[in-house]
């Protein structure tokens, strides 16, 4: 998938995740593209895990199973970053 493509996927997957997720996760733009690349391949890692039985580093593609697959993961992150920093603090 090309850059602009995975831009999209992270801007759109980070965006919807952080409005269903509640409270505060703070950050700007940058970092709710981060959020949903690193939640496209969470999503996509555990989607090949439970359909093939694999463990495989995969990511979605930028289509509506893709997206809602990449918010899944999105949220995964939102959840384990709240966990890591509230024992930080």
């Amino acid at each position: 998938m090309n850059i602009i493509a995975w831009l999209v996927l992270g801007l759109l997957a980070g965006a919807i995740a952080k409005a269903i997720y509640p409270g505060d996760q703070g950050g700007g733009i940058l970092a709710t593209i981060i959020l949903g690349i690193v939640g496209a391949f969470i999503g996509g890692s555990l989607y090949t895990l439970l359909s093939t039985g694999s463990l495989a580093l995969t990511s979605t593609g930028l289509s509506i199973p893709g997206l809602i697959v990449a918010v899944i993961g999105a949220m995964i992150a939102i959840f384990l970053w709240g966990l890591m920093t509230r024992r930080a603090a």
